[in-house]
């Protein structure tokens, strides 16, 4: 392992922007000072023009392994997240076999510690029968507790009251939830068969998978939430509507808190037109006026957390009609550089998107020293040209799904170069040979 000295660069921390140089000494910043000397053996790193940002920890991705590696495995998709300035991520469940079992999230670590060039976390699923293994979670090891309460991808809907009165008692870690209202969904989509059969147009998703599905849902998680004095995270959030429901204010004082997805800062209805079955993930990206709305929850920390609920599908399978189109996009290798691009209009400050990327789920799970540009913690960095475009190639795509909804599409940024735990792991869109990710722990 080499050590670094970053000199300089422009820091992002903390609600501060300021110039320094950086040195890293073995997986940890050593020390954070102006115009610091290169001692023997380092490597220099000009960094001179460039932000330098703690890497981006993406607290919702669905790498599908095992079970789905077709589409995605960990190898693939945190190769995708390093080169986009991803140095950790927390994976989702809803895996073949779901991930309800102790044994079973050990499997996946056990993966991950093989084949992960990022850091890694895995969440607990919940199901109408696990409440036993959810109780005994530990909360230094497992930073959360899935809890989908609608059918999506894996179909791991919780649909026992008993069981999710019971999970929102007595989970002693995060809960978190996927809030959409089947019985509104199942009735949407009823009457979209009854009007076009087989051949529903992709433009009616946000219709079927409405607003009032993903509020109806949302409302009932803050109220349950409120009741047994749950610390729940709610995830994807799409709607003006659900807004109401949540507070500004410093992470660090909330019990319930939520996250929005970069392709819901992106996009909106108009699109479903240009990308089709592209863009389809549940929840449904909905109207421009949600974007805005959303935009502006996730400035004023209304909104805690920018994450992607990277999904990825084969290409085949997203060209397939409305019924037969799974929903789930690919989105991490390129997530921070879009989210930049409202930097760049200014939406939010750099400062608040790192706050939302970096520092909010960090202080949300207890990541143990992670998610900030501080002297004896992880050097988890990433290094982006605000100078320099980018025009996303197909070739270019990193996820083993193969393609991405912002080819074509030109950044303002570029990711110049991402070091995790101190090793630098890619440089200008090129992967570099390095140790894998560790396995992240948690402070509480």
């Amino acid at each position: 392992m080499a050590d670094w000295l970053i000199r300089n660069a422009e820091l992002v921390n903390q609600g501060r922007r300021f110039h320094a140089d950086l040195r890293v000494r073995g997986d940890r910043i050593a020390e954070i000072g102006g115009e610091l000397v290169a001692h023997a053996g380092e490597q220099v790193f000009d960094a001179a023009g460039l932000w330098l940002l703690p890497g981006m920890i993406d607290d919702h991705v669905h790498f599908r392994e095992p079970g789905y590696t077709a589409k995605a495995d960990i190898v693939s998709e945190s190769r995708a997240a390093v080169a986009g300035g991803v140095t950790s991520f927390f994976e989702m469940p809803n895996t073949r076999p779901a991930t309800l079992t102790h044994a079973l999230l050990e499997d996946k670590y056990a993966i991950a510690s093989r084949t992960s060039l990022a850091n890694y976390a895995f969440y607990f699923g919940a199901s109408n029968d696990n409440l036993d293994a959810i109780r005994t979670l530990d909360p230094r090891q497992v930073p959360g507790v899935k809890v989908f309460l609608c059918e999506s991808t894996g179909n791991l809907c919780v649909s026992d009251p008993a069981m999710l009165e019971g999970v929102f008692r007595d989970s002693p870690v995060n809960v978190l939830v996927h809030a959409e209202d089947s019985h509104v969904i199942h009735a949407n989509l009823d009457a979209a068969r009854a009007k076009y059969g087989d051949a529903i147009p992709m433009r009616l998703h946000p219709d079927i998978r409405s607003r009032e599905a993903c509020f109806k849902s949302t409302q009932w998680a803050v109220e349950t939430a409120r009741r047994h004095g749950t610390r729940l995270h709610v995830l994807h959030v799409s709607t003006a509507d659900e807004l109401a429901l949540f507070t500004p204010g410093p992470i660090a004082g909330k019990r319930i808190t939520a996250e929005t997805c970069v392709h819901f800062l992106r996009y909106s209805d108009a699109d479903y037109a240009r990308l089709g079955g592209r863009i389809k993930c549940n929840p449904a990206i909905k109207a421009a006026s949600d974007r805005t709305a959303l935009t502006q929850a996730l400035a004023d920390t209304r909104l805690d957390i920018l994450a992607t609920d990277h999904a990825p599908h084969l290409a085949s399978e997203k060209a397939n009609p409305y019924v037969r189109c799974p929903s789930g996009i690919p989105l991490v290798q390129f997530a921070l550089q879009s989210a930049l691009e409202c930097v760049v209009r200014g939406d939010f400050t750099l400062e608040r998107l790192v706050e939302a990327c970096a520092h909010a789920p960090a202080t949300l799970f207890a990541v143990k020293d992670r998610g900030y540009l501080r002297e004896g913690w992880f050097a988890d960095l990433v290094l982006v040209d605000p100078h320099k475009p980018q025009t996303v190639r197909r070739d270019q795509v990193l996820s083993k799904c193969g393609w991405s909804p912002f080819e074509g599409d030109t950044f303002h940024t570029r990711i110049a170069a991402t070091f995790v735990n101190g090793n630098l792991v890619a440089r200008d869109g090129n992967l570099l040979d390095a140790p894998k990710g560790m396995r992240l722990a948690f402070d509480r």
